[in-house]
């Protein structure tokens, strides 16, 4: 059942303020304290940067605050070459042949039940209030008046996965505080070959119907191959999470509950931030903005964004932060996808407007350019016909100055480091690496002044010169993941994780680098340590060798990683 969006709003508010009181009172935070990505920084988050004490002292306004990127002006390529992978082509954890997720095999099952004539129930994922989870808002008393019904069970239901193409209008948020999860369903249905990979739309309820259908999602470097039945969970036969605004197509809660699993309960998907999903659906670069600083150029990384068919969000601020916009119709600290752009003239001025998508279905902006607002009478009847559909479905257009009022930060994600850059014919070579930190071995903390620092992984780098490449352009993109063994997001505790980068010495042997060999010599980079279960950081490296050295902020910590290497020309990572 839905609750009103004063009280949603309420559950969401009260998510995000208990996860930055969470960073700001320390300890090492899970997903919901890296809610909306902190890419602020929380006071615990800066301090953490900034007693690396390693940084060049002028290099310092590269990483005090967010990572906020500099913004450029050509059309982006999609190309990237894969050098190293974690599998091999056609290999187990590639698109084509994913890992099958707690070993169940889709076909396998499928099949056994078909010639059985029985409906899929599934054992690992079951029906039962541990699967639901801990829901907020929800009583004891409420939790155990949930039912599990399969959609052909809920009411006089023709249920079908996809109706005419799947669409972000097919489905509206429910009683699950995961608007960064859904808004992000909505991004992904714009990019067709990457929903095609995520959602199989070979599925159905007629032909060869057995109660059993399957996700892939890229899951720290692989695919796997995600298997649910379709048993839903309904209060008074209503949906409790999202639901299907036709009330026939269920390709949206399927969809979900195959990320909750994955998750490890429905409630598990609670507060989160839209780079996580975005991941998880693609694999690919992303890169988060702070709003607030309103780059002189936003509008033109927004309109290459869009015609890269790249997967776009935005945050609002929380309540805390002063700029709620409620009065406006907009909902406190709440996640929305940027479904759109688009340059009109409006009186003979350009007007740049963005479109923007509520995974609500419905409350929507109230000013300027919104569904009601006069000012599209000035504007082309072409263009009203084009842009302007009257109606509650959540979606709404406003100008780029108020989005840079009224949402504090925005988080795109892309095929390619291209989209960061003006050379549109830049081919980029990928390398992907795994690695681990173990306490009393390889976890030696970020403390360069020490000798065991020198313990941590290692991964050298060389870098070749681009021909035609600018002094100090961007060359190298870093992302550092961790890995948790927790099978339950919500109590993964991520640590503080960064990594330094040094040039190596021309003397220096093949293997691991030593304190005696590269004495006091400073980093040429360090990146800030965040809470987060991923930083992605642009650097610019000159032809040469390098080392990589990921690292936890405190020593003693254990954790697996994997360390990505994106760069304009031929890079060899050892």
């Amino acid at each position: 059942m839905f609750r009103k969006p004063a009280k949603r709003q309420k559950t969401l508010d009260g998510f995000f303020q208990t996860n930055r009181q969470e960073q700001a009172e320390g300890g090492e935070s899970g997903p919901e304290a890296s809610s909306r990505d902190g890419h602020e920084g929380s006071s615990q988050q800066k301090e953490q940067g900034e007693r690396g004490d390693s940084r060049p002292e002028a290099n310092r306004d590269d990483y005090a605050g967010s990572q906020a990127l500099p913004l450029f002006r050509k059309m982006p390529s999609t190309c990237v070459t894969m050098v190293n992978s974690l599998y091999e082509p056609g290999g187990v954890g590639s698109p084509s042949n994913p890992e099958k997720f707690q070993g169940q095999d889709y076909e396998q099952l499928k099949e056994s039940l078909l010639s059985k004539g029985e409906l899929f129930t599934d054992d690992a994922f079951p029906a039962n209030l541990d699967s639901l989870g801990e829901i907020e808002g929800l009583t004891a008393e409420q939790l155990t008046e949930v039912e599990w019904h399969r959609p052909g069970e809920l009411g006089n239901v023709d249920p079908s996965f996809v109706v005419d193409g799947a669409s972000r209008f097919d489905f509206k948020q429910g009683d699950i505080g995961n608007c960064w999860l859904l808004s992000s369903f909505g991004s992904l249905t714009l990019r067709k070959s990457l929903m095609a990979q995520v959602v199989p739309l070979d599925q159905n309820f007629k032909d060869g119907y057995a109660g059993i259908f399957h996700f892939r999602f890229w899951r720290f470097g692989k695919w796997v191959d995600v298997v649910v039945d379709d048993l839903l969970p309904t209060r008074n036969m209503l949906p409790v999470s999202v639901s299907s605004r036709s009330g026939t197509e269920f390709w949206a809660p399927l969809l979900e509950k195959a990320y909750a699993k994955v998750c490890g309960s429905y409630g598990d998907m609670i507060a989160g931030n839209p780079s996580e999903a975005f991941m998880d659906f693609s694999g690919r670069v992303h890169m988060t903005y702070k709003l607030t600083e309103q780059p002189s150029d936003l509008w033109d990384v927004m309109t290459r964004a869009t015609k890269a068919k790249t997967m776009m969000g935005c945050a609002t601020y929380g309540q805390e932060k002063g700029k709620p916009g409620e009065e406006a119709g907009l909902v406190s600290g709440h996640i929305y996808a940027v479904t759109g752009v688009k340059q009109v003239l409006s009186k003979g001025a350009k007007v740049n407007l963005v479109r923007i998508w509520n995974p609500w279905g419905e409350k929507e902006w109230n000013g300027d350019w919104s569904d009601k607002s006069e000012l599209w009478e000035t504007v082309s009847s072409d263009v009203r016909d084009q842009c302007l559909k009257v109606r509650n479905d959540g979606e709404f257009w406003m100008t780029l100055e108020d989005y840079c009022v009224y949402y504090e930060d925005m988080a795109i994600c892309c095929d390619s480091p291209n989209f960061l850059d003006d050379d549109a014919a830049c081919q980029w070579k990928c390398s992907m690496k795994e690695g681990c930190w173990e306490a009393g071995k390889t976890a030696a903390g970020s403390d360069r002044t020490s000798e065991e620092f020198w313990k941590n992984p290692q991964f050298r780098i060389r870098v070749k010169a681009v021909e035609g490449e600018s002094q100090g352009s961007k060359n190298i993109l870093v992302s550092l993941m961790q890995k948790s063994d927790e099978e339950k997001r919500s109590k993964v505790k991520y640590h503080a994780i960064g990594f330094m980068i040094y040039e190596v010495p021309p003397e220096a042997p093949k293997g691991q680098l030593t304190a005696s060999l590269m004495g006091d010599g400073s980093p040429l980079e360090v990146s800030t340590f965040y809470y987060k279960r991923e930083i992605v950081e642009l650097h610019s490296l000159q032809p040469g060798e390098y080392v990589i050295i990921p690292c936890t902020f405190k020593p003693e910590k254990t954790s697996s990683f994997i360390l990505t290497i994106y760069s304009k020309a031929e890079a060899e990572l050892e």
